[in-house]
Formats: C-alpha cells, structure tokens, sequence
C-alpha cells in the first residue's frame, strides 16, 4: 500500500514576496519558508490566496513551488496550490508540482464564470486524473472569493470517482457544511479549515488541521493551539485560539495580504511588496499595525520573537 502524506495541524498559507520592482523575491520564499518550518508549522501550502496565486505566471509560480520543495527538503509536508483561470494551466502546475516532489496539490474551484454542478465535477475529475493516482489532491473552496460554492454531495461524487481526491480545503464559516464535508467517505475525509479563527472548534469537530494565512505571519499561537488539543489541555488550547484571533483580528483576516507582508516585515523576515493593482500599506496604516501589534505583544506576554521591532 502507498502511503501518502495528507494535511494536517498547522499547515500555512505562504505569503509570495515581490521586490520593489514587482518581480517575485526567491531569496524571500526559501528565508520565509525556513523562518515557518524553524516555528514548528507542520505544512507549508504555497500559492494559494494567500500567496496572491493570480498574479502570477505559471512560470512564476512552477518557479515559487520549486523554491518552497527544495528549501524544505523534506522537512515539512508541501502541498502546491494550483488552481488558475483555465483548465489548461491548472493540468499544467499540478503535473509539475508532481514532478518536483511535491507532497501533493490543493485546487479551488473555477473562479468568476458560475459553473454547475455538473461542471464542477467533471473539472475535479480531469485535473485529478492528470496526475497519477498516488498523488494525492485537496479540493479547496471560498466561495466569497470564487463566486462558485463546491457543495458537499458534489465533493463526495469526486472523492468516490477519484481515488487520489483526499479531502478539501474549506475556507468558509458554516460549521454544518463543514460538518458535511466530514462525513464524506464514512468519515475519511480529510478536511481543513480555512477560517483561522474556527481552527480550535473545527478540529474538535474532527478536522485534521488550518490552512491558515495569519500563521504565515504568526504561526506561534496556532502552533500552540494544535499541540495543546494533541495534549487534551482543552483550557490551553482555547487560550491560545483567543489570542491567535486577536492576531487574526490586527492583520486585517486576510482581507489585504499586504497587511501580512508588512507583519512579516516588521518581525524581521522581509515580506516584500503587494503586486498591482493593490498596494503597500501608508505609512499611516503601518505605524496603526505597528501599534495595534506592540499592544498585542505586550498583553499576551509572547515571548521575544513575537516583539514588534
């Protein structure tokens, strides 16, 4: 039997550095995966929403996967995200992320053109089938962003029609579709929740773990939530889930990732630039993060690798 390596705990949504003339920063992605791995996230999942994955060329983005696998070598489970605009690109990065040794891909839905269910299906089934069976895959849907919602009956018809379908990346709040998605396979299903806040309730729930973007800037707390809930210390868990989510809270949720970079940036890893059309923070906006961090720092007593420098 083939063993695969699925998903779980901590697994962060990688941030992708531009240097000031808008070109990806290589040196940034291997420093930034290094920095993640030495905090102890247990997965790494670059260029996905977080990771800005419609900016970029196919070429830049098979160029950003091959930095994230060589530099982790092994060290951590790196699954590549590879959805894009057309069929024909997403066929195309997720046989490249096989054949540089990836641990195995994640794909959001279509985005933009409302599909059917029908369309969804057949979409999962040829992406899936274009790597082999053995490579395993995570479906992934935020339909706040895609404007296509992957409903639970349609994941499970492409979980039984393919084999090396896996689990799903879920980045919305609806605990009852989560709850669905579980019960796929008869509770095989591997799902991960994309709602950094929900992580602590979800893996409660029976989720294997977060693919979170805060933790691409602080993993520190999420780290802790998942190995208190590993140790049953239930009333430690739920401490660190508060304070993941006022961090959550500071850096904006995600909603503009050049709050992430700037984070980053000030906690000595240089997170780079945001990729047109959307821009760096103001310098108004970054002293306001800069306050609203050193105030968190210093009211959750984190130890010195969280002080905002």
């Amino acid at each position: 039997m083939i063993h695969i390596k699925l998903l779980y705990g901590v697994t962060t949504a990688m941030i992708t550095p531009f240097d000031a003339k808008g070109k990806v920063d290589f040196k940034q992605v291997a420093a930034l995966t290094d920095f993640l791995i030495g905090k102890g996230v247990h997965c790494l999942y670059p260029l996905g929403t977080t990771g800005e994955m419609l900016r970029l060329s196919v070429e830049e983005r098979k160029a950003v996967a091959e930095t994230v696998v060589q530099t982790a070598a092994g060290r951590v489970v790196v699954y590549i995200h590879v959805g894009a605009m057309n069929q024909e690109d997403t066929v195309e990065l997720a046989a490249h992320a096989h054949k540089i040794g990836a641990d195995g891909i994640g794909c959001v839905t279509p985005v933009f053109f409302g599909l059917n269910d029908r369309e969804m299906e057949e979409y999962y089934i040829k992406v899936a089938a274009s790597v082999p069976d053995d490579f395993p895959v995570y479906l992934y849907n935020i339909p706040q962003c895609s404007a296509n919602d992957l409903k639970s009956a349609v994941a499970e018809r492409i979980a039984t029609r393919c084999p090396n379908v896996v689990g799903i990346k879920y980045s919305y709040a609806d605990m009852i579709r989560t709850n669905e998605y579980l019960a796929i396979g008869g509770g095989t299903f591997s799902v991960m929740q994309g709602a950094d806040r929900l992580f602590l309730p979800t893996l409660a729930m029976g989720c294997d773990g977060t693919v979170s973007g805060t933790s691409s800037v602080y993993p520190e707390p999420f780290v802790r939530v998942y190995e208190a809930f590993q140790r049953n210390d239930l009333a430690e868990a739920r401490r660190w889930q508060q304070i993941a989510n006022s961090y959550v809270e500071v850096l904006r949720a995600g909603s503009n990732m050049a709050y992430f970079k700037a984070g980053l940036t000030l906690r000595g890893i240089d997170g780079g630039h945001i990729r047109a059309p959307q821009l760096d923070l103001t310098e108004a906006e970054k002293q306001e993060l800069v306050a609203g961090l050193r105030k968190l720092n210093e009211s959750t007593q984190l130890d010195a690798a969280l002080e905002v420098k």
